[in-house]
């Protein structure tokens, strides 16, 4: 593995799971990792209530903007980390691949965005945990 591993996040929208992951990678590694985030069928903007989820934890993501997922980005990524995607995604050996089923947020209320955050949260402090191993 490279030196800095680069994950990349994948959800269908690129507007909820995917940006909030991204977003805890970024501030929970300290530029340790390189990460990417795409969606297979990108929305036009990040959900707003992922965006005030994650601002209560101290994390912008508004400036983001949901990105369409393609081959050279999974090509250049260590770890690709799906959300609900799953076959949308193309698959070459050597890669680290996990599938993490959560919730999608599109349309839910709050209460429900921050639950999904914080599973998110913790599945992103594993992963690092195992790409760094000299950083945990």
């Amino acid at each position: 593995m490279a030196a800095t591993p680069t994950v990349l996040f994948v959800c269908v929208h690129n507007a909820g799971r995917s940006q909030m992951a991204a977003g805890f990678a970024e501030a929970l590694s300290g530029g340790a990792v390189e990460v990417l985030s795409a969606g297979s069928a990108p929305k036009d903007a990040i959900n707003p209530v992922a965006i005030e989820a994650m601002a209560e934890v101290g994390i912008d993501i508004a400036g983001n903007q949901p990105k369409v997922l393609t081959v050279d980005a999974v090509r250049e990524s260590d770890a690709v980390i799906t959300m609900g995607c799953g076959d949308a995604c193309p698959i070459f050996p050597g890669k680290r691949y996990e599938d993490w089923e959560l919730e999608d947020p599109a349309g839910k209320d709050i209460e429900t965005v921050r639950r999904v955050r914080d599973e998110i949260r913790g599945r992103v402090e594993r992963l690092l945990a195992e790409l760094l191993p000299s950083q945990g």
